[in-house]
């Protein structure tokens, strides 16, 4: 197959914008890990602290998670959990 040079060029001229593109994509998801983890390793130093401090680590990540559901969806489960260990006899 004979040589087109203009569609060599184009092929060529694609690609790097192709690649640029790719590169900027692959660097504002690796700048997005790095801050993804610096925020992982602050929120370990703030449950670190409140251990510290006598706070029960688990219960207060529990509470975190139960600020985020609607208070109906907590009733609810609350409800249901009740009924559950009344019927095991674990009241």
């Amino acid at each position: 197959m004979k040589s087109d040079p203009d569609f060599e060029q184009a092929a060529t001229s694609a690609y790097g914008v192709a690649a640029g593109e790719l590169r900027s994509f692959v660097e504002r998801f690796e700048r997005l890990e790095a801050e993804k983890k610096e925020i992982a390793d602050q929120q370990k130093e703030v449950m670190a602290e409140a251990k510290g401090r006598g706070y029960d680590v688990k219960v207060l990540r529990k509470v975190i998670a139960l600020r985020k559901r609607d208070k109906e969806d907590i009733a609810e489960e609350e409800a249901v959990l009740e009924m559950y260990k009344a019927a095991l006899g674990m009241e």
